[in-house]
């Protein structure tokens, strides 16, 4: 198992890509904390990590909150006495039909840019005390290109997602922590609302991915297995495209 005896805390867990992630780290082993504010979806996923034989515990978290960032590090510690691998899948839906809507923007920002900067505030000292540990930001393809259909705010949180990544891998590298993005393309189920309504919209955005079709969730967390794993001992601070080959055109 690839990640035997290790705990994993998980942001954005109650579905797509968080769950599919929680659910392929326990097979491997992990000890999982499901995380997020969807009570009833993500005691669901824990529990179904536990009837199949997994360890898993979930908690509250809205992942802009300092507190509850405290509170979550402290009840895994407290649970499982050790974090190894923080993975933050936390997120929004990156449109909105006014897109100089400030609130939208305040609202991208807390989310992404301030939320993997919590998380990181919280684990990182447990993870130089250890003197090891991996950490998967998950940011997005709007992280290196403007795009018409999503709020600015979108692209520059998930900007912000990618240079704070490189920031801590360069900070932390010598405390045996790991930080990396990984970066995904259009994935279902479709979180903007404004695209899935519109077909066309939809068939135009996948007519433009060299590979011709969506991810699929898995893609992601397999992806997310590889960097948080000891397979990556050696990688950090790198940006891993998830996105059938949008990003090389």
């Amino acid at each position: 198992m690839r990640l035997k005896d290790k705990v994993a805390i998980i942001t954005g867990a109650a579905s797509g890509m968080g769950a599919s992630t929680a659910q392929l780290f326990a097979s491997e082993g992990a000890k999982v904390v499901v995380t997020d504010l969807a009570i009833d979806q993500g005691s669901a996923v824990a529990e179904e990590i536990t009837d199949t034989g997994g360890q898993a515990h979930f908690v509250k978290l809205d992942v802009s909150s300092e507190v509850d960032w405290r509170n979550a590090v402290s009840e895994t510690i407290s649970i499982y006495g050790q974090i190894d691998i923080l993975v933050n899948s936390a997120g929004i839906s990156g449109s909105h039909p006014d897109q100089l809507n400030t609130n939208t923007w305040d609202e991208q920002m807390n989310i992404y840019a301030k939320g993997v900067f919590l998380s990181m505030q919280a684990v990182i000292p447990i993870m130089q005390k250890a003197g090891r540990g991996s950490i998967v930001n998950i940011s997005s393809i709007s992280a290196f290109v403007g795009q018409a259909y999503v709020h600015m705010g979108y692209n520059a949180a998930k900007g912000a997602v990618r240079l704070a990544t490189k920031s801590a891998a360069v900070q932390f590298a010598a405390d045996g922590i790991r930080v990396n993005s990984v970066h995904p393309g259009i994935m279902p189920p479709m979180k903007d609302a404004m695209m899935s309504a519109d077909p066309e919209a939809r068939r135009i955005r996948i007519a433009a991915i060299p590979a011709q079709r969506e991810g699929r969730v898995e893609e992601v967390a397999y992806a997310n297995l590889f960097l948080a794993s000891d397979e990556a001992s050696y990688i950090t601070g790198i940006e891993l495209p998830v996105d059938g080959g949008y990003l090389a055109i």
